[in-house]
């Protein structure tokens, strides 16, 4: 089959330099991440190199303050540069959705002295973040987490098991969050581990169904030993800055998601008007132009949904229910859009010669990273109605 044709998306760019650094993205994905990610995927490979040069073009930092090597774009225009890239291939998207996780911890809530010294390496210096809150025994119980830190006159020492985390082994930094205190979300605090810290290792990766190019893997702390200097906020605040990380790491994943989405529905629109049955185009038939329109429909919905709660967290006002509706709504239908392109392509949907078999196993994971989507239900309704009664 001929290379497919993307179907243009008009993006609502607020800014001439926003729209210039689209233009730069759109390139970059066409030229550099695309034309290998089937291979990669299939083999298992990490593009390190290519996060090397995200970096250097300022897309690991985009949105970060300038002063400390940040792109200082909106939430707006940052989550639509994550769409492109995950279009391209999701482990790219993914991975700066991650990195900007892992590095949000500090920017919002270190020291000045903190973010002077650790930033700008962070955003633009070539390094990549990795952020660890799930344990092998609270993924959705987060505030259950057992890895303890200990203070030992102007250190802490970590100890402890973080699981499923996204580049994990290959981080040059990971976000923490240890227990410090008594049991619950209060007694939890952040710490900025360094990647090549003594004590610190990883178990070989996960073997996932999707997302193969990315390493999941467990994080071991095995009494590693950290400066103050590296603690990020006050004792027992670490929960707070997790779950506030949280609500902008779901935008990121929700963006992604639409991504991928729109990527299979290119490649079903590509195929139907090649591929001929009883004499013309399938594309003809009336059944699956229904099935193209509500794909498509699924996916601008969700467009809309994450990009309508990027605008408010750009302007200062509280997201939380609608970040999680965006990564419920856009996963979901992610989820739906890939499995009717694979209907779509028939039986060369289900082979590897085609990529949205690929995209409908990526799709599934994304239905349960950073929150599984009955998580999101969960905090939805909590604003709906408030807290369950015990």
């Amino acid at each position: 089959m001929p290379e497919r044709a993307p179907t243009p998306v008009e993006r609502p760019l607020p800014t001439a330099e926003a729209r210039d650094l689209m233009t730069l993205v759109r390139d970059l994905a066409r030229r550099e991440v695309a034309p290998r990610a089937a291979e990669e995927e299939e083999a298992g490979r990490f593009p390190r190199e290519l996060f090397t040069l995200l970096s250097a073009s300022g897309l690991l930092g985009l949105p970060y303050d300038s002063a400390y090597g940040g792109g200082e774009q909106p939430y707006e225009v940052y989550l639509q540069v994550l769409e492109e890239l995950a279009a391209a291939r999701l482990t790219v998207g993914l991975g700066v959705s991650v990195h900007t996780l892992a590095s949000y911890a500090l920017a919002a809530h270190g020291t000045h002295e903190q973010r002077a010294a650790h930033l700008p390496a962070m955003l633009g210096g070539g390094l990549l973040g990795a952020y660890c809150l799930s344990e092998p025994s609270s993924g959705s119980d987060a505030a259950a987490l057992r890895t303890r830190a200990v203070r030992e006159g102007d250190n802490w020492v970590i100890t402890g098991t973080k699981a499923w985390t996204t580049h994990g082994g290959i981080a040059d930094f990971y976000t923490v969050m240890a227990r410090s205190g008594g049991e619950g979300a209060r007694g939890i605090t952040a710490f900025l581990v360094p990647g090549d810290a003594v004590g610190l290792s990883a178990a070989a990766p996960e073997r996932k169904m999707g997302l193969k190019g990315s390493p999941t893997a467990q994080v071991h702390f095995d009494g590693v030993r950290i400066p103050d200097a590296r603690r990020i906020g006050d004792e027992g605040q670490g929960f707070a800055i997790a779950l506030a990380a949280l609500d902008s790491g779901r935008l990121g994943i929700a963006a992604c998601a639409v991504g991928v989405a729109q990527a299979a529905l290119d490649e079903a629109v590509a195929f139907a008007r090649q591929r001929r049955q009883f004499g013309r185009p399938i594309a003809d038939f009336q059944g699956l132009r229904f099935l193209l329109a509500d794909m498509a429909t699924r996916i601008e919905a969700g467009r809309a949904l994450y990009l309508a709660a990027a605008r408010l967290r750009d302007a200062g006002r509280p997201f939380a229910r609608q970040a999680a509706m965006a990564k419920l709504h856009c996963t979901d239908a992610a989820m739906q859009v890939t499995t009717d392109a694979v209907q779509v392509l028939g039986g060369y949907g289900c082979t590897a010669d085609f990529p949205v078999e690929r995209y409908l196993r990526e799709a599934k994971v994304l239905q349960i990273v950073e929150g599984t989507n009955q998580i999101q239900r969960m905090v939805i309704a909590r604003h709906l109605l408030g807290p369950e009664t015990r």
